[in-house]
């Protein structure tokens, strides 16, 4: 991204909206407030859009429709590397996008962007309740919760913004808040970036654009550290080990070493936005109580004759799936693994998987279950067994039988669920059906 562009600055233009899901949605809302009546185009075919507005399809007319305009809005899903955005810009039309606008005319002062591969979900919402707990108006949004420029949230006075950034956000941004945080780095959306070093290069931009002084990053990262030249002017690195005595995270009820480290990154956060009560133990545990934490992220959802079933069907690669097995030392677990196969690359899954001490069944489900199973398989001594499953129903049958009756059934399925299902909570309702179906 170049020039910095505001909403404001769009009154009285040709703006193009590209792309309509919920953030199109919104986009729509707020040039609507702005009295600008734009062009709707959208990969899908043509017909009517929100409100009835007329919606053209990308490749039927709707990139020349593109090209008239004065600036276009795109949504994240739309990678930055497409041959139509660099033909837009070319041209001399800058391709932004919602968030990058509403950053450029925000109190970036009291804005925190929460990116990483993994991880920024629930540091984000740790971060929002923990202010909401204090008594402070927040908005949780960007990735998830609400676009923060939706006029839908007008009238709400905004005290600090959480916004989860994700790495198809990141290349729309002209600017950064002085506050950053990165909770992972790891291989992901190569398909969107192209490889995996631009990938890394897009994460990260975010922590370096104008306006960025301090980054808060995992430390325990080693793909982070190697980058660290791309973290930005300040760099403060937190380990899930720091500060081994404070309990004010138990009331979060959140399981694992890395989600330890998610809160401490939040904690860190809002240190430094200045928020006084996150210096404050005394103000921290009480403030954690209560939190619900997120659908789908390594969330238990029942028992069924001893045997425990976790749901993290938000896991869409290996480094949350590796995590996730890590909240079970000492546990037998029988892990469902496998979805929409990105080529990601499993060896680093197989090389974990192995390193447990304790018994490990994986059933690898399609599409890219054959290629787990092969990485499994091809590390070596069978120190885990794996099996192929048709489908998540019989994943989840021989996964009861094989954890009996002590042991974990946990979906993490490093893939995302595109194909067999709508989308990660379609996935977790169709394990938590599964289960219910062991209770004979």
């Amino acid at each position: 991204m170049g020039k910095l562009i505001a909403w404001s600055d769009l009154r009285g233009t040709r703006v193009g909206i590209w792309g309509l899901g919920v953030e199109g949605a919104a986009n729509l809302r707020k040039l609507t407030e702005l009295g600008v009546d734009p062009v709707l185009v959208d990969d899908r075919p043509a017909g009517p859009g929100p409100d009835g507005h007329p919606v053209l399809a990308t490749h039927e007319g709707g990139f020349d429709a593109l090209a008239s305009c004065e600036v276009v809005v795109k949504t994240p899903g739309i990678s930055r590397y497409r041959p139509e955005v660099a033909d837009l810009e070319d041209r001399g039309i800058p391709v932004t996008g919602g968030l990058g606008l509403w950053l450029a005319e925000a109190d970036r002062s009291r804005v925190v962007c929460i990116t990483g591969t993994k991880g920024k979900s629930s540091t984000t919402a740790i971060a929002g309740h923990l202010l909401r707990r204090w008594g402070y108006r927040c908005l949780v949004g960007g990735n998830i919760g609400e676009p923060p420029w939706d006029p839908e949230q007008a009238g709400t006075r905004v005290q600090y913004w959480i916004i989860e950034t994700s790495s198809y956000q990141a290349t729309d941004l002209a600017c950064a808040p002085p506050v950053v945080a990165v909770t992972s780095l790891h291989p992901d959306h190569l398909d969107w970036h192209g490889d995996v070093e631009t990938y890394y290069r897009d994460k990260l931009s975010v922590c370096t654009q104008p306006g960025a002084d301090l980054t808060i990053a995992n430390g325990d990262s080693d793909l982070l550290r190697e980058r660290a030249a791309l973290l930005g002017p300040r760099v403060k690195w937190v380990h899930a080990s720091d500060d081994p005595a404070a309990s004010w995270m138990t009331p979060l009820g959140l399981l694992g070493a890395h989600n330890r480290r998610n809160a401490l990154i939040a904690r860190a956060c809002l240190r430094a936005l200045g928020v006084p009560e996150a210096d404050d133990p005394g103000a921290l545990r009480p403030a954690a109580a209560g939190f619900a934490g997120l659908a789908s992220r390594l969330q238990v959802i029942g028992k069924v004759g001893g045997v425990t079933f976790v749901d993290d069907s938000l896991s869409t690669n290996v480094l949350p799936t590796l995590a996730a097995m890590d909240s079970f030392p000492g546990r037998r677990v029988a892990l469902i693994a496998g979805g929409h196969d990105r080529g990601i690359d499993y060896q680093p899954l197989a090389a974990g998987l192995a390193a447990r001490d304790a018994p490990t069944l994986v059933l690898a489900v399609p599409d890219s279950g054959p290629r787990i199973q092969a990485a499994i398989e091809a590390a070596g001594p069978a120190k885990v067994d794996v099996v192929a499953c048709a489908g998540l129903d019989a994943a989840v049958e021989r996964g009861f039988g094989w954890a009996a009756p002590d042991g974990v059934v946990l979906l993490s399925p490093a893939a995302p669920s595109f194909g067999r299902f709508r989308n990660y909570a379609e996935r977790g309702e169709a394990f938590a059906r599964a289960m219910r179906a062991c209770q004979g």
